[in-house]
């Protein structure tokens, strides 16, 4: 046990002065690193604070410079919006002005073709394909072209206030991300060292992966407004495009039904001036059917006329047979009864000749009567058809300009 207890260690007086002295130099080493580090902290002090106060200065700078720039595109935008939103607006009243002028083709168009109905109901040597009925075909082409002239142009003005309204959208998109992008700013623009809503965030020193350059970001606005205008213009053009377009199938809608109102005012002069000299015709055959019937009655008069004397004849020359022996002799008498037989034969034979003459005639007169009748029935159906149906319709057609 007294051999595990040792004694502490005796040291000498120059260890002791030895040590005094290392404990002294590493004191002052100490020290004079210390007063250096008091300097450079000092001085490190100093340039730290001028350089993060020149720093935040021109953070301040560049967030006013930045302001200005959201300000001066959200300028830009909001302009453009205003003439794309104006623009919008006249597409939309021009798009309705052709849908009007689309639906007023309607009933021009069932006129035409309801009179070319009507003209089917005209019989016999009526039914013809006359100027009439070319108009009528060329009418019914000319509104038909219109409708879809008129249709393909709507769908164009439906489309491009589609584009027109894709692209306010992204105006309006861009506006309200350059508005929330300044609010944001503006807020961090405010903020100073002895603000209270400043804290500590770690981590958001880095660059976001999804950001984008200045270039990038002035691009992105100036294509969206670019593209704006480009839609703006052409929505410009369309409408110039419509404009002359609506003027354009107004005249040629209104000069065909002009040109088909005057084949049908020419057609119905030609039937009355037709059917009138019918009925003149009419007329002299009724007339002449009329003296026909007269001289077919003397004519049979006559014939009867003529039975009396043939019987005097044909009695004497029987009579005469009955004359004895030599007596009948073949004197001038007999002769003559024979010649006077003859003669009155002859003479009904020319009469009864000339009475089926008569009577074919009468039945050819009364024959062209009922052809002519029918004739007039036709012409008279025919101007009731293209005179008091299709114009009486045609009448109401009104060809606007919208």
């Amino acid at each position: 046990m007294a051999r595990l207890i040792t004694a502490p260690t005796r040291f000498t007086h120059e260890d002791w002065t030895r040590s005094n002295l290392t404990k002294y130099a590493n004191a002052d080493v100490e020290r004079q690193q210390a007063e250096r580090l008091i300097s450079e902290s000092d001085r490190l002090k100093d340039e730290t604070a001028k350089r993060t106060e020149k720093t935040q200065a021109d953070v301040n700078k560049k967030l006013e410079q930045r302001l200005n720039d959201i300000r001066f595109w959200k300028k830009e935008l909001d302009d453009k919006l205003k003439d794309l939103s104006e623009e919008i607006d006249n597409l939309l009243a021009f798009k309705q002005r052709v849908d009007k002028a689309l639906q007023a083709t309607e009933e021009p168009l069932h006129i035409a073709r309801m009179c070319l109905a009507n003209r089917e109901k005209r019989v016999g040597v009526d039914l013809v394909h006359d100027d009439v009925q070319k108009e009528l075909l060329k009418e019914v082409e000319t509104i038909e072209g219109v409708q879809a002239l008129l249709k393909r142009t709507l769908e164009q003005a439906t489309e491009q206030i589609r584009l027109n309204r894709k692209a306010k959208f992204q105006l309006e998109k861009d506006l309200k991300d350059k508005f929330g992008a300044q609010n944001i700013d503006e807020y961090c623009e405010n903020l100073k060292n002895n603000s209270q809503q400043i804290h500590f965030n770690d981590g958001v020193a880095v660059v976001e992966p999804n950001s984008v350059s200045p270039e990038q970001w002035q691009d992105f606005s100036n294509d969206n407004i670019n593209y704006a205008e480009r839609e703006r213009m052409n929505s410009v053009d369309l409408r110039s495009s419509i404009d002359g377009l609506l003027q354009q199938t107004s005249n040629d809608m209104h000069k065909q039904v002009g040109d088909t109102n005057e084949a049908f005012a020419h057609r119905i002069w030609e039937c009355k001036d037709a059917k009138g000299k019918l009925e003149d015709n009419l007329n002299k055959i009724i007339s002449q059917i009329k003296e026909q019937e007269e001289n077919i009655a003397t004519l049979e008069m006559a014939i009867q006329a003529k039975e009396a004397p043939m019987k005097v004849a044909q009695t004497r020359l029987e009579t005469r047979q009955h004359r004895p022996n030599v007596e009948l002799c073949r004197d001038a008498v007999q002769y003559r009864l024979l010649e006077e037989v003859g003669e009155i034969s002859d003479s009904v034979a020319q009469l009864q000749a000339r009475l089926r003459d008569a009577n074919s005639s009468l039945k050819g007169l009364v024959r062209n009567q009922l052809e002519l009748e029918e004739e007039i029935a036709v012409k008279s159906n025919t101007l009731f058809i293209d005179e008091v149906e299709c114009m009486g319709m045609r009448k109401s057609i009104d060809i606007q300009s919208f």
